[in-house]
């Protein structure tokens, strides 16, 4: 490990950061006349990074060396693979989530997740809980819209993706879903994460609208360091000065997350755009970079959506989403996950 110390420091400031050295087993040599560059040699641990971070002396971690973090894709290391029902993120493999923003009722939930059943979702999203900006939006059905999640469940075979927000609703919310939804609001309400992260189910992990990529590969490690190893990323978006879009999508990240960490990642379009017209476009961007899966809004009436209706698509061009993902899938040897009523004839080309 290599760190950066803070000029001048004080003698007591600087026994203290070699004291910690000693006491995780490092041996330490510095290598400037000015005492500000520290390489220390010894078995690193998951912690020990952001030990040095927190310490007062210390300006930066430079090299984390053999200290690797949880979601820190070590040499050697594979990518992890989370499996969802029919849905397999991760691992060369790519899967497609649909369905409304907020689940509005049972018959209409039904409908959407058998078209986007046939249209290739492996899993239906759809909150039942919803954290809108103000407190007089749609704020979700709560407990009525769990079990209507649970009935389109028993319906359609469909794997259920839904947003718990509070740490004393992930029981209750984990009963009917088989992926918890954290989304970007809580991305850094540290006690939902880690009650999530003390359940076995798989955890769909929102970056922040106005995190850094660090920040939003912590939020996952506080998860992993609970014990549930089953964590997806999802870039949807940060926010921009540019109102074009709803949000600006961080391509970049999905690239660079996709080589720096060895947890899948997936994509929203929908929270990205904020506009109906530009989802497909997005989607193709996100697999291109390496994304290994989407998470769309789908509503065969958006003008009658509750929420967020302006970013629903169509079944039918999340059908042609489908294709492309197929394809895109198939250029780097991926492959595009389906469920058992999806069609499944491969297409020649984009369109």
């Amino acid at each position: 490990m290599l760190i950066r110390l803070k000029r001048a420091l004080a003698a007591t400031t600087l026994d203290s950061i070699l004291l910690v050295c000693k006491e995780l087993g490092y041996s330490y040599a510095f290598l400037d006349e000015a005492r500000t560059l520290l390489q220390l040699d010894g078995l690193g641990g998951a912690d020990h990074r952001t030990r040095f971070e927190d310490l007062t002396g210390v300006a930066s971690v430079l090299e984390a060396g053999s200290a690797y973090e949880l979601h820190e894709r070590a040499p050697g290391r594979k990518d992890t693979r989370v499996t969802v029902r029919n849905a397999i993120f991760g691992d060369g493999n790519v899967s497609l989530i649909g369905g409304p923003c907020a689940v509005e009722d049972s018959e209409r939930l039904i409908e959407i997740a058998q078209r986007v059943e046939a249209a290739g979702a492996t899993l239906l999203r759809g909150g039942a809980f919803k954290p809108r900006t103000s407190p007089y939006s749609f704020q979700g059905h709560g407990e009525r819209g769990l079990e209507s999640l649970a009935a389109a469940r028993a319906a359609t075979g469909l794997g259920i993706v839904t947003e718990v927000l509070d740490p004393r609703d992930v029981e209750r919310v984990g009963a009917v879903c088989d992926m918890f939804q954290i989304g970007a609001r809580n991305m850094a309400n540290a006690p939902l994460l880690r009650e999530v992260g003390r359940t076995q189910t798989p955890v769909l992990l929102k970056r922040g609208f106005a995190a850094t990529v660090r920040e939003f590969v912590l939020a996952a490690e506080t998860i992993l360091a609970e014990g549930n190893e089953a964590v997806v990323l999802c870039e949807r978006g940060i926010r921009s000065f540019d109102k074009t879009t709803r949000n600006l999508l961080d391509v970049g990240a999905v690239a660079h997350l996709k080589r720096a960490t060895h947890l899948p990642v997936i994509v929203d379009p929908s929270h990205a755009a904020g506009r109906a017209d530009l989802v497909r476009p997005l989607s193709r961007a996100g697999l291109a970079a390496g994304a290994d899966g989407l998470i769309i809004e789908v509503h065969p009436a958006p003008e009658e959506a509750q929420s967020d209706g302006a970013q629903a698509i169509s079944a039918e061009e999340f059908s042609r989403i489908t294709d492309d993902a197929r394809i895109l899938a198939g250029l780097d040897g991926r492959r595009l996950a389906l469920s058992g009523t999806s069609k499944t004839q491969p297409v020649e080309t984009l369109t």
